[in-house]
């Protein structure tokens, strides 16, 4: 994994292909089904709603494959993961391997501790479209030593750009990597999205929701590299701009939600 990596392509906004992902996403609404952390569930459907999404929480033993044949995309982020929200994720996750159902991993903390790396590593197996995380969540998932501290990574996200690489050629998912520039890379192409805010990594569900808006674009993306880059973009000129019209992380959460919600038609 010490190959030298070349960056085949960098993408900012505006970006006319991110433009007409936004604009299909608005008139398609897909539903998105969410299995998330209880930490940023309604933070997540905001955003989801925003960007012009229509998101759904189902997270029951009894309807959650139903509801997998039924939406366009899966979101499963493994935050606050419990033994029975396990279940369900992997129930979920199976059924959408079955139906050929877009779907987004977030491995929230994985390496970090035992049992969420082994469910993690049981979803891999069911085949995400894309894998999200952190540099030091990358690593881990890689086979690579990371430091870690809860969920935060300790390593930059370029220093992880190898072990993203790898990721996805042995998973065969796209990988997103986020940090201070994000990476997303099919094993073959690597594109860098640089931009965004420090303020985002002091409010809660940023990274999470940044998940859920890649799995909405899955279904309307002509690639699935192309969804989780147009994710990235748009997440990266939001936050930007929400963050010189905010005077805090409070503030600043309502005026991203704003600006999603503006964004290619103010």
């Amino acid at each position: 994994m010490g190959q030298s990596i070349v960056i085949t392509q960098s993408r900012t906004w505006p970006d006319t292909g991110v433009f007409e992902d936004l604009v299909r996403l608005r008139d398609k609404a897909p539903l998105v089904h969410c299995i998330t952390n209880t930490v940023v569930t309604n933070f997540t459907a905001n955003v989801l709603l925003a960007v012009g999404a229509s998101p759904a929480m189902v997270v029951t033993i009894e309807e959650v494959a139903d509801f997998v044949r039924i939406a366009q995309s899966l979101l499963i982020n493994v935050g606050t993961i419990t033994t029975a929200d396990a279940e369900v994720m992997l129930k979920a996750a199976g059924t959408a391997l079955e139906t050929d159902t877009p779907w987004v991993l977030d491995p929230v903390a994985a390496g970090a501790l035992a049992y969420r790396t082994g469910i993690v590593g049981e979803l891999i197996r069911l085949q995400p479209t894309v894998i999200r995380g952190n540099a030091s969540e990358i690593l881990a998932l890689s086979g690579s030593a990371g430091g870690a501290k809860g969920v935060d990574s300790t390593v930059s996200s370029s220093e992880a750009l190898s072990a993203a690489v790898h990721l996805a050629k042995i998973t065969g998912a796209v990988v997103a990597l986020s940090g201070e520039v994000d990476y997303i890379t099919d094993g073959v192409e690597v594109i860098r999205v640089p931009g965004g805010h420090e303020i985002m990594t002091k409010v809660t569900g940023t990274g999470c929701t940044l998940g859920a808006l890649m799995a909405a674009l899955l279904p309307i993306s002509e690639t699935a590299l192309g969804a989780a880059a147009s994710a990235s973009v748009i997440y990266a000129v939001a936050g930007e701009r929400a963050a010189k019209l905010s005077r805090g992380t409070g503030s600043f959460a309502v005026a991203f939600l704003d600006e999603l919600s503006t964004l290619g038609i103010e």
